[in-house]
């Protein structure tokens, strides 16, 4: 779309994203049944379904990340697989294998269960690097290598990982490269107590949970990712976008020269397209048809918490990664 459109190509396109966007109010009610509170996980979750990008849940366990992920795979006409990463877990275990025939003297291909549409990964920083790197081609090719053949995955094709924090036991550091595939990286933090009495209620219903029916089909999901992409972005709103994925590469040009000893590298060129995605599905999911600041100020944590490496001297001094984008969002000028 030309980046100066007319109102009229505006409007139009705003009455089709309305229209076309009913979808997720009905999503969103199916998700409610088993979910209580986590608004913003669940409006996440949606983000990455329609930009098509994959999703990093980060939180203790007993928050509900599981479950969302599989209520979301019910709420949808699609595959859903899990896979509990463990320590010692092979590629083979998420890919799949050649597994001989001795009758018919030939190999076969036994495919793994990440030929699915929507990947748990539970816990996956508790596995070692190598099912990671087998995970890293999947998640940016959208195929697997098995032996010498190359399959491709089926659209549509989303991990959805959680991971504990960092600091508990038998964790792994994510590598950098597998990171940056992750679109967005959601934190997710304990209910309030009033979503917590709730949850406690639902949970001894003697009538049991309520199911969750497939009200989407993977071809909603595919249809509507075209129309994300179409939504109207301003050029004043990509210079915003390109304005803080820049400052975490070079915060003295921004004035914020006390960063500089805090960023030990900045977010990478993945940031800025996820940026621009992720703030196009959040539009589409406002059911707008064109990105104001606010969406881009509402998705930016998520898309570059983990995308910026924090120095020693940051983390001695206790400051993380979400500060230094506070510091950021304060700065730079918002169109």
């Amino acid at each position: 779309m030309e980046h100066n459109a007319s109102s009229t190509d505006i409007r139009e396109l705003n009455e089709r994203i309305h229209q076309q966007s009913a979808f997720i109010d009905l999503l969103q009610m199916e998700l409610n049944k088993a979910i209580v509170g986590q608004k913003h996980m669940v409006e996440r979750l949606m983000i990455g379904l329609l930009a098509n990008g994959h999703i990093l849940l980060e939180g203790v366990p007993g928050l509900a990340k599981t479950l969302a992920i599989k209520s979301l795979a019910s709420a949808i006409h699609a595959r859903f697989a899990r896979i509990q990463f463990t320590p010692d877990l092979l590629p083979a275990d998420v890919l799949g294998t050649m597994v001989y025939n001795p009758q018919e003297h030939v190999f076969a291909v036994r495919k793994g269960p990440i030929f699915a549409n929507f990947i748990l990964a539970d816990e996956i920083n508790r596995a070692p690097a190598k099912v990671q790197s087998a995970l890293l081609e999947a998640m940016q090719e959208r195929q697997v290598t098995i032996g010498d053949t190359t399959y491709k995955l089926d659209e549509p094709f989303l991990v959805l990982a959680t991971q504990n924090p960092i600091e508990q036991e038998g964790t792994y550091e994510l590598p950098e490269a597998q990171v940056d595939r992750f679109m967005l990286k959601v934190v997710i933090s304990y209910p309030k107590k009033e979503e917590e009495r709730h949850i406690i209620r639902q949970n001894l219903n003697p009538q049991g949970a309520q199911k969750i029916n497939p009200v989407v089909t993977p071809e909603d999901i595919l249809r509507a990712r075209q129309l994300v992409r179409e939504v109207y972005m301003d050029e004043k709103i990509e210079q915003y976008i390109l304005d803080i994925v820049f400052a975490t590469r070079f915060p003295e040009e921004y004035k914020l020269n006390k960063l500089k000893p805090l960023i030990n590298y900045g977010a990478s060129p993945r940031a800025s397209i996820s940026l621009a995605l992720a703030a196009k599905a959040y539009a589409f999911i406002k059911r707008r048809g064109y990105v104001i600041p606010e969406d881009v100020r509402a998705v930016c944590h998520d898309v570059m918490r983990h995308r910026i490496g924090i120095t020693y001297e940051a983390e001695a001094e206790n400051i993380n990664s979400e500060q230094i984008l506070n510091e950021i969002l304060n700065v730079v000028e918002v169109p």
